[in-house]
């Protein structure tokens, strides 16, 4: 018996979705709205850092709670060096990231993973925020729901008409 193997579309990287986000200030002193993919904190971290290196600085650390990740890395890598991540039980909320930048730190919500269209309205209802850098426009003129829209657009910027 022969066996052949197609080695053109596995020796292609995928591109990996942007992250989630929402850079709209919040209620609550929160810095914006993450909603990751997975609990797979170890995935959904260097999403994370890629989209957050610039907007408010350079990211340095972040701090997690161990209460939603079942594994916590100790550093990701963005752009060629580490960005180390640190986690609290006591001291950090199970539902927000710390993030530490050269000029300071930001707490941004995280949605689960798992919160499918409610998450979907709520990160919309974030991008709706006055003066926010990111988030999703209002409505959708195309027909697709809101976690299809979050899915394909990656939850930064306005949607595509």
């Amino acid at each position: 018996m022969n066996v052949t193997i197609d080695r053109t579309m596995a020796s292609r990287r995928l591109s990996a979705p942007p992250a989630r986000l929402s850079l709209t200030p919040a209620p609550g002193g929160l810095d914006g709205v993450w909603w990751p993919r997975s609990r797979a904190l170890s995935r959904e971290l260097p999403l994370l850092t890629a989209a957050l290196d610039g907007p408010w600085g350079r990211l340095t650390g972040v701090t997690v709670n161990p209460a939603h990740w079942p594994v916590i890395p100790s550093w990701v890598s963005l752009a060629g060096r580490a960005v180390w991540v640190d986690w609290s039980a006591e001291e950090q909320d199970p539902h927000r990231l710390t993030l530490f930048f050269a000029d300071g730190r930001r707490d941004v919500l995280v949605v689960p993973p798992e919160a499918g269209a409610a998450a979907a309205e709520l990160m919309r209802g974030a991008g709706r925020g006055a003066g926010g850098r990111a988030g999703v426009a209002a409505d959708r003129m195309d027909g697709r729901s809101a976690v299809e829209a979050w899915e394909t657009d990656g939850g930064a910027g306005a949607p595509s008409p």
